[in-house]
């Protein structure tokens, strides 16, 4: 299975109505240059953000971006890395997940606008269901399926065996299914965007 095909424009519109009619808001871009300079647009100076672990958001440079300070936000991840005390540390993390934004990426996406979210610890999820005020989901379209039963596939054999190979190699334990969410519809029109990429990113 290719689990990393672009697909056609005839998927492409189709995904991109479901998603729109679900509430999640979608846009398309070009290439990994033309989400990054989206995603800058879509976040306005001084707000709060956050990062869920994300080798989409690394890929497009907006990692990288944030690691420099050349930024106009203020990054709630640099609060966290200051604090040494494992507990508070854990607490920041929790209270993180109400930051102004949230940013992150997905598993799969289905050609009905269904959404398919997964960690081992929760900890995108939680902004991503309820406590963010704004999300936005950075996706390359290499991540949209037929259905949910593909999207839990590629989950399973795509996305976790990647995921656990490189947490290993930055000397990690590795990774595991722990929550997986299903985003059906937003209730809050405008509280969620997705940036559609038409290259591969991510697993």
């Amino acid at each position: 299975m290719d689990w990393n095909k672009i697909p056609d424009e005839t998927i492409i519109q189709k995904t991109m109505t479901g998603l729109r009619q679900r509430n999640f808001n979608p846009v398309v871009v070009a290439d990994r240059n033309g989400a990054l300079k989206k995603l800058r647009q879509m976040i306005p100076d001084g707000s709060e953000l956050m990062t869920g672990s994300s080798t989409t958001l690394e890929e497009i440079g907006f990692i990288p971006l944030l690691t420099t300070n050349q930024h106009p936000w203020r990054n709630y991840k640099d609060k966290i890395f200051a604090e040494k005390d494992p507990q508070k540390q854990m607490d920041l993390r929790r209270a993180s997940t109400t930051a102004e934004y949230f940013i992150g990426s997905v598993q799969a996406i289905t050609e009905s606008g269904q959404v398919l979210g997964t960690d081992a610890s929760g900890s995108r999820q939680g902004g991503y269901v309820y406590s963010a005020k704004n999300v936005i989901w950075v996706v390359g379209l290499n991540k949209v399926v037929v259905d949910l039963d593909m999207a839990f596939r590629r989950l399973r054999e795509h996305c976790v065996p990647l995921e656990d190979a490189r947490m290993k190699r930055i000397g990690a334990a590795g990774t595991f299914v722990g929550k997986m969410v299903v985003y059906e519809r937003e209730a809050l029109p405008h509280r969620i965007s997705t940036i559609l990429v038409r290259e591969k990113l991510g697993f």
